[in-house]
């Protein structure tokens, strides 16, 4: 039986959604599920967990001052993943994944995946896409453990109950040598639905023509509970932060609806959220790329379409 690792993403205290998607994509036959917690108290996520078929729940301690430390949190999951002799490590491809699985996966020595939309634990094999989206590639990893970071939002959450224990792992002994955080600023509140998690995305390019008319997108983003993205063109333009890029060279998004307005959809936009739902777009050329991408469009202006699109949210 192999014992697989899941690394459980909270946000002030509570379990992200697209965990659950992750767990039940890792749930396989002859496969024990074990989570580890570092940033949620365990009892208050136990139920949740057990609901998805977690059997073992890792309580993960850190001190106050070890909590933002990268090195710290890496080195304190590989010792996890040794004692518990796990076989395979989840972690979600979000910006705090992609910059703590890697960690893991060198102090380990193990094979790494990220961005991965299927694994097969049998087979050891991962899909991933490549060559901005161009194309899907299945890699066979070998070693004693491998780690996989999982794109959220590409597998349905489906609950299996089981009976969770809880276990202790300390690791506020640890010392980062060479590495001290100095600051960690969580004052940022441009975005606020992370992109990668985002049920519904809104973006804009272009044809918004400056940075002021996003401000249409986040109030029609307010009315459906959706995250506001942008093409690296609005990015670039010093419209928006590059927080809410979507594309080759920013998030990789998997919502359920994905409203393009204004963006023309070049390959390396697409690469980024082709793996959406459903797929809308508002653009005034019918010939643009987006519309031959899309499953809806409107050939219109953003600027008129979405204000009234919020004037009947609004009144619903």
């Amino acid at each position: 039986m192999k014992n697989i690792g899941i690394i459980i993403e909270a946000d002030n205290g509570t379990i992200k959604a697209t965990n659950f998607g992750m767990i039940t994509l890792a749930r396989a036959p002859e496969t024990e599920l074990s989570a580890f917690v570092m940033d949620a108290d365990v009892e208050a996520v136990k139920q949740d967990l057990e609901s998805f078929g977690i059997a073992r729940i890792f309580d993960v301690s850190l001190a106050a001052d070890q909590q933002d430390n990268p090195v710290i949190r890496a080195q304190t999951m590989a010792n996890a993943v040794r004692e518990f002799k796990i076989d395979a490590v989840f972690g979600l491809s979000t910006a705090g994944g992609r910059d703590l699985l890697p960690r893991i996966a060198a102090l380990l020595d193990a094979p790494l995946v990220m961005d991965c939309i299927s694994v097969d634990l049998d087979q050891n094999l991962a899909k991933t896409s490549q060559y901005s989206g161009k194309t899907l590639a299945t890699l066979k990893v070998t070693g004693e453990v491998s780690v996989f970071g999982i794109r959220p939002n590409v597998f349905e959450p489906a609950k299996a109950q089981v009976a969770a224990e809880i276990l202790k792992f300390d690791g506020s002994n640890l010392v980062s040598k060479g590495f001290r955080v100095i600051k960690t600023d969580k004052s940022d509140e441009s975005v606020k639905i992370n992109l990668a998690e985002a049920d519904v995305i809104i973006s804009g390019g272009r044809g918004m023509k400056n940075g002021e008319n996003f401000n249409l997108l986040s109030r029609c983003a307010e009315k459906l509970n959706a995250a506001v993205g942008a093409s690296r063109v609005a990015v670039d333009s010093g419209w928006v932060p590059y927080a809410m890029q979507v594309g080759q060279t920013g998030e990789k998004v998997s919502p359920k609806v994905y409203i393009a307005c204004g963006i023309s959809g070049s390959v390396q936009h697409f690469a980024g959220m082709k793996t959406s739902g459903m797929v809308i777009a508002v653009n005034t050329d019918e010939n643009a790329a987006i519309m031959a991408n899309c499953d809806y469009y409107v050939v219109a202006d953003a600027m008129e379409i979405i204000p009234e699109l919020t004037k009947h949210l609004e009144n619903d």
